[in-house]
């Protein structure tokens, strides 16, 4: 997998494209953590609508997991708990289920999938003015 992480206004925009591995899922979100404390934001938009594969249960289970736990983990290093993730992802990247959003979510992060990116902008509370522009591509 590989990430474009830029830092906007007042969040960080990371465009991911590739095939999904949890190996290489959780080395990408880790690279974004050091961002997220080297930028001081607590917003963040992943792109993955270019990200492809079909993560198993398991796969969702351990990745949710993770994620909340390098969060709380970075906090020493200047991640704010309170930081925000909203993913962008088609399925089957997407569940449908959320399941990997609810582990995380149970764990302490706050995260939310969706399907459209407005809609994530919008949870964000990210205003159009502060939004890059469409991505041609997608």
């Amino acid at each position: 997998m590989n990430q474009e992480i830029s830092a906007e206004c007042d969040y960080l925009y990371v465009k991911a494209s590739g095939w999904f591995s949890l190996v290489e899922a959780k080395r990408t979100f880790v690279e974004l953590l050091e961002a997220v404390a080297r930028h001081k934001t607590k917003k963040v938009l992943f792109d993955g609508r270019r990200v492809t594969g079909e993560p198993e249960t398991i796969e969702r289970f351990y990745y949710g997991q993770f994620a909340a736990r390098a969060v709380k983990k970075y906090a020493e290093f200047g991640v704010s708990p309170a930081t925000r993730f909203a993913y962008v992802l088609e399925e089957p990247m997407r569940d449908p289920e959320r399941f990997g959003e609810t582990v995380a979510v149970n764990r302490g992060m706050f995260v939310k999938t969706f399907d459209i990116l407005e809609d994530a902008f919008g949870w964000l509370q990210i205003p159009p003015a502060h939004q890059p522009l469409a991505d041609p591509d997608k």
